[in-house]
């Protein structure tokens, strides 16, 4: 049965942080990241390394944040296994740790014992939650922490919480026909997977009538399916050893930076920030002194700035959400190219304002053809560029010379376009 879906009018933002100006925001953020620096410089062997050649009181704008070195979460697998158990980012003993975690990698992440510790209570009330309003958690709650993250989000707002769990959908949607719960947190895939299984056994599930989903991305069909049985779902952008990173509000025009983090978009294979509007890849700061600092993570994941702040009057910055995955690393004539060495390429020719190399599969044999903006176009100019390249990747290639504009801006630095069928 379809139910209207009436708009949230009363206690727009979850605090007044939300809609401070700008400026205000930023200068406060980079206070913080300065304290987070020296915090993390003085208890963690790992950041201690990591930031020796940062000063913390020098980071005074969000440019000076590319002379923070990267921590890439696909080389924290490798760094645990050498130093277990958290390979040294840890800044506080076990004792002082209420969590600790196992992440897909393996990852180990650790958590504190605070009330919201993961931030979600934020996303929670722009999905329309408010205090009373039962919470269906269906994230898993064992090894990971994506279920404790929306179940301390939802308790920080007012909300007791049902956590289900993952799996077991005849007894989840008999439970939901009998506690009316009117919020579900989960994947949204599981959420149509709880609907349909109502509707195949005969279960009124229809209680629920908001929910916060993420953990895969969210297609508008499936959002405009879930509206249409009177759902309204939000998305959220999360990871495990980041938190909340970004929400949907009831505009539905971009995901907006939570409020405790530093956001940024950095060209894939480096730490320099892309220009507006660019898609790069997603790097985060938690603006947090803890147990356990997370500084300038790279996610792998890529995104773009949205311009402008939200209609929904939040100041905070937008991006578009998740646009595909960062680490295009790939194989060619038996050895890896990676974004690392386009980037080394352009930093040798600072003429180029983008590059990508196309991988191509030509009489049964691997080809590259970097192509490259440039305001030189002559041979020459070329020629130079494609010596570099064999130099940077031991393999020859061709080089093409593009102008302003004329690459997609998709974020790709390597498009692997071989077909072995």
């Amino acid at each position: 049965m379809h139910k209207e879906l009436e708009p949230l009018n009363e206690h727009p933002y979850y605090d007044a942080r939300e809609a401070r100006p700008v400026d205000e925001r930023l200068a406060e953020q980079l206070s913080t990241v300065r304290e987070v620096l020296k915090h993390a410089r003085e208890r963690s062997r790992y950041w201690g390394q990591a930031l020796a050649d940062v000063e913390p009181q020098s980071i005074q704008s969000l440019a000076d944040m590319a002379r923070v070195p990267l921590t890439r979460k696909a080389d924290i697998p490798g760094r645990q296994a050498e130093d277990p158990p958290f390979g040294g980012m840890e800044a506080a003993p076990m004792s002082e740790l209420a969590h600790v975690f196992q992440s897909p990698g393996p990852i180990f992440e650790a958590a504190e014992t605070k009330g919201d510790y993961w931030r979600f209570g934020r996303a929670f009330w722009a999905a329309g939650l408010r205090p009373g309003q039962l919470v269906h958690n269906t994230f898993s709650y064992h090894l990971t922490p994506a279920g404790m993250m929306m179940d301390s989000g939802a308790r920080a707002v007012g909300c007791p919480v049902f956590p289900a769990g993952i799996g077991n959908t005849d007894v989840q949607v008999e439970a939901i026909e009998r506690l009316r719960p009117q919020v579900y947190g989960g994947t949204p895939s599981f959420l149509k997977a709880l609907l349909d299984k109502g509707t195949e056994l005969g279960r009124d599930v229809s209680s629920i009538d908001r929910a916060l989903v993420g953990g895969e991305p969210l297609s508008g069909a499936l959002r405009q399916e879930m509206s249409g049985r009177g759902v309204r779902v939000l998305q959220a952008f999360a990871t495990a050893e980041l938190g909340l990173v970004a929400f949907e509000s009831e505009s539905l025009d971009g995901l907006i930076a939570d409020e405790d983090v530093l956001l940024e978009v950095v060209r894939p294979g480096s730490g320099d920030p892309v220009a507006a509007g660019e898609v790069g890849e997603m790097v985060v700061t938690v603006l947090r002194a803890g147990a356990f600092p997370v500084i300038r993570f790279a996610t792998g994941d890529l995104t773009a700035f949205l311009p402008g702040p939200s209609p929904c009057g939040r100041t905070a910055p937008r991006i578009k959400g998740w646009m595909g995955r960062a680490n295009q690393t790939t194989k060619v004539k038996g050895m890896f190219v990676t974004p690392e060495q386009i980037n080394t390429i352009m930093a040798r020719h600072p003429e180029i304002s983008r590059a990508r190399l196309v991988v191509t599969r030509d009489n049964e044999k691997d080809a590259m053809s970097l192509q490259v903006e440039s305001t030189i176009s002559d041979s020459a100019f070329a020629g130079q560029v494609a010596e570099t390249l064999q130099a940077v990747t031991k393999m020859r290639g061709q080089v093409q010379i593009k102008g302003a504009g004329e690459l997609p801006n998709d974020g790709k630095v390597i498009a692997d376009e071989r077909s072995f069928d």
